[in-house]
């Protein structure tokens, strides 16, 4: 590969639903290592009409799925385009985006991510590299967690890498063999809780951190069977439907507060059960922020609790995206199969040059 200097843009929509994540990166590979600079970034919250429609979206038949698909498409292209407006100075050579998940059940064979249509390269006229999920569950892997396949190369000074976002997934860098799974349902359990009580979110965790423990509830939530399947294994919505929501519905005449505070003490727990005892552990994602949280796991870890910049919290997971495109682009194996439990390492994504 001659060229060794790219422009990217990573887009990122979260199962949280709390909007876009953009980050314009400048990567560069200098003697067989890549090196990264956010250049600019931003987030664009979802209009509540967009927000209904992907919080539905699961529910639809198929031709109106092919509609929404259709239409967040030409909705992602137009965001994406008024980034590369604000950002004039710079030539993009890529465009990677995630899309947004509407279906997940890897053991089914089926992962689905709207936005993911050629005509996003059309639009931009410029190349773009999406739907990185899909090749993974084909090659009988669970197309989740991918962000350890960038992991590994730009953070490797790390023990593990911790992502709170929807859903709580980790990445073990320092194995023989690269391990990564989801932890535990995270920010989707909080917001949903928030939002009963007419907030977005919890903000610093403040809501959980006056609550008490609820500790039926605790002992109830510990015992989930996906908690101790081996891995590789990931999670979806769908997991959380079928099984936390039965049990907060026996719960539901308890205080929002409370059970908030018993989910940040279950999810610390989880994540307390599958974090190195030693070495750095680096967290970000939304979750990040919520400081009741944190706190729950760096009073127990033995681990160094690495909290980096509100600019690495917040957008690592779409930078990292934009690297996965750019390795699938040079050709490069950017997804593993001692992560997803595919039949082998491989470059996933589909790339639509623009001519």
């Amino acid at each position: 590969m001659k060229k060794e200097h790219f422009y990217v843009i990573g887009v990122m929509s979260g199962t949280s639903l709390d909007g876009l994540d953009l980050a314009l990166v400048e990567f560069n590979l200098i003697k067989g290592k890549w090196t990264y600079r956010y250049v600019s970034t931003t987030t664009t919250p979802y209009p509540d009409s967009w927000q209904k429609q992907l919080e539905n979206a699961r529910f639809l038949e198929a031709e109106a799925l092919a509609i929404l698909n259709r239409d967040y498409t030409t909705y992602l292209a137009e965001q994406i385009q008024l980034f590369i407006a604000q950002n004039p100075s710079y030539t993009i050579d890529l465009v990677c985006s995630h899309g947004h998940t509407v279906h997940h059940k890897p053991d089914q064979g089926i992962t689905f991510q709207i936005g993911n249509q050629r005509e996003l390269s059309s639009y931009l006229k410029i190349t773009v590299v999406c739907d990185f999920r899909a090749q993974d569950v084909a090659f009988g892997g669970q197309g989740a967690p991918l962000v350890p396949g960038g992991e590994f190369q730009l953070f490797s000074d790390y023990a593990a890498c911790v992502n709170l976002g929807g859903f709580a997934n980790i990445s073990l860098l320092k194995q023989e063999h690269l391990i990564a799974f989801d932890v535990a349902a995270a920010n989707l359990v909080f917001n949903t809780f928030a939002q009963k009580l007419n907030l977005p979110y919890d903000a610093d965790g403040k809501i959980a951190a006056q609550g008490h423990l609820i500790p039926d509830l605790l002992e109830e939530l510990n015992s989930l069977a996906y908690y101790s399947l081996a891995f590789p294994k990931s999670l979806g919505v769908e997991w959380i439907t079928e099984q936390l929501t039965p049990i907060f519905v026996t719960y539901q005449q308890e205080r929002v507060a409370d059970l908030m505070h018993t989910y940040s003490v279950h999810l610390a727990t989880q994540l307390l059960n599958v974090l190195p005892t030693s070495g750095k552990i680096l967290f970000t994602g939304g979750g990040t922020h919520n400081l009741f949280l944190m706190q729950q796991i760096q009073k127990t870890s033995t681990a160094e609790i690495c909290i980096p910049s509100d600019l690495m919290i917040d957008y690592k997971e779409a930078m990292i995206f934009g690297f996965l495109g750019l390795l699938k682009y040079c050709g490069v194996d950017n997804c593993f199969a001692s992560v997803t439990g595919a039949r082998h390492n491989h470059s996933t994504g589909v790339i639509f040059e623009h001519n």
